[in-house]
């Protein structure tokens, strides 16, 4: 097993260093993604490198869909291949249909790539941000969300 690793946030922390020396700083490149702590540790790392990735899209899809698999996986969802844990995941009714098209959709887009598959062009930013687009928000789905209902509720039954 390996060891637990922090997603480092080097953003965050260098706007805490630029903003210490009295810098002012209004944007940064590329955008901060802020991924909740709620999104299981390997998905929360695929993701995050993703996001930092999307200078290379070829390499940023297929880290999304290894963030995807990695969330799968953490629904106990291990057996077989990803294709098959997607479609566990629609029996399960942890995914709709369309939530399952859409990640067969990412799967062979990273297919295509780790494959190098000649009819297939690379991917561009516009298409890697469509990919992290549902990754992200498969995340929030499947477990950011169901993990702020949680804690409502359980804030409203301590009142």
């Amino acid at each position: 097993m390996a060891a637990s690793r922090k997603v480092p946030n080097v953003f965050k922390e260098s706007l805490e260093l630029f903003a210490a020396h009295g810098s002012d700083i209004e944007e940064f490149y590329p955008r901060i993604e802020d991924l909740d702590q709620s999104i299981p540790e390997a998905a929360r790392v695929y993701l995050a490198q993703a996001f930092l990735s999307l200078h290379a899209p070829d390499g940023a899809v297929m880290l999304a869909a290894s963030s995807i698999d990695a969330m799968l996986k953490a629904l106990n969802l291990q057996a077989g291949s990803l294709y098959s844990r997607i479609e566990a995941a629609v029996k399960g009714g942890k995914l709709t249909p369309a939530m399952a098209q859409w990640a067969h959709q990412v799967r062979l887009d990273a297919n295509d790539v780790r494959h190098a598959d000649e009819k297939s062009p690379h991917h561009d930013e516009a298409s890697a941000r469509r990919v992290l687009e549902f990754a992200r928000a498969l995340a929030d789905f499947l477990f950011v969300f169901p993990h702020r209902v949680n804690r409502g509720l359980t804030a409203s039954a301590t009142k």
